[in-house]
């Protein structure tokens, strides 16, 4: 309207009745929102915080954090601030299920089932290390990351026993079928002496152990592809950070855009 104003120098009135717009809006001039600029900046610093999370973690980020946003309004920004959305995985559906299937025993409270698996990396050295998560299916809560340039059987035990120190015995805990998880010497301890069901998934079927495999897959791509570690007590440090945020701070969508166990909670335990 302004453009057909100065070049054709008709009056206002013409030109908004030429091109079809109420001459209020002509006139309109936007007034700054102090709320919508502090959502935006809080909403750009957790995008670049955490490059992996969608807007719907954030928006679950933001409201843990107080404040009182739906996904859409938040979807609207990030959209017009340019940030991009995690590509999703495509759902695979398989026919058949073996009896150590986290589909076949679901858990039906904490420390039912819990299931641990291993993570490979390197060092910027090039030399490899390992990394022992161990979760509680029930809460999403990894109550161990235990890392190391190797990891036996033996080292699987001492693992273990320290967390039924403190937390109890699970009554069942998931694995695949590697040399570390069907030793004789573990399979025997943890059967015979302290009466936990050791489930094993089918070979070649790492689905089958999903609450595990889930969360390898999001330190993978929310930590591991980021962080260039120089030694390993370096890894070690920063990894037992992440699995602390992961497990106080980060929100999961299973249960309700809720870390699996906030500080509050841990404290009052």
């Amino acid at each position: 309207m302004g453009h057909a104003v100065t070049v054709l120098h008709v009056s206002e009135r013409r030109a908004c009745r030429a091109i079809g717009q109420i001459r209020s809006s002509s006139r309109y001039v936007p007034r700054p929102d102090p709320f919508r600029e502090r959502l935006c900046e809080r909403i750009i610093a957790l995008a670049k915080e955490y490059g992996r999370y969608g807007y719907r973690t954030v928006t679950d980020m933001l409201r843990l954090e107080g404040w009182d946003v739906s996904k859409d309004r938040v979807y609207t920004i990030w959209r017009c601030e340019g940030l991009k959305v995690p590509t999703t995985q495509p759902k695979r559906a398989r026919l058949w299920r073996a009896d150590g299937s986290c589909l076949r025993l679901r858990p039906a409270y904490r420390h039912h089932v819990w299931s641990y698996d291993f993570v490979a990396d390197r060092t910027h050295d090039g030399r490899p290390f390992r990394i022992l998560n161990i979760i509680d299916e029930y809460t999403r809560e990894c109550l161990a990351s235990y890392v190391a340039r190797r990891i036996r059987s033996q080292d699987v035990i001492l693992v273990l026993a320290d967390l039924f120190l403190r937390h109890g015995r699970p009554a069942h805990i998931r694995s695949d079928n590697g040399p570390e998880f069907i030793a004789r010497n573990l399979k025997t301890w943890l059967k015979n002496v302290l009466d936990v069901e050791p489930l094993y998934i089918e070979p070649g079927s790492p689905w089958e152990n999903g609450y595990c495999e889930s969360f390898n897959g999001k330190m993978r791509d929310q930590l591991l592809n980021g962080e260039l570690f120089y030694t390993l007590k370096e890894a070690q440090i920063i990894i037992e950070r992440w699995r602390t945020h992961y497990n106080t701070v980060r929100p999961h969508s299973s249960l309700g855009g809720k870390p699996p166990a906030p500080e509050a909670i841990q404290l009052a335990s």
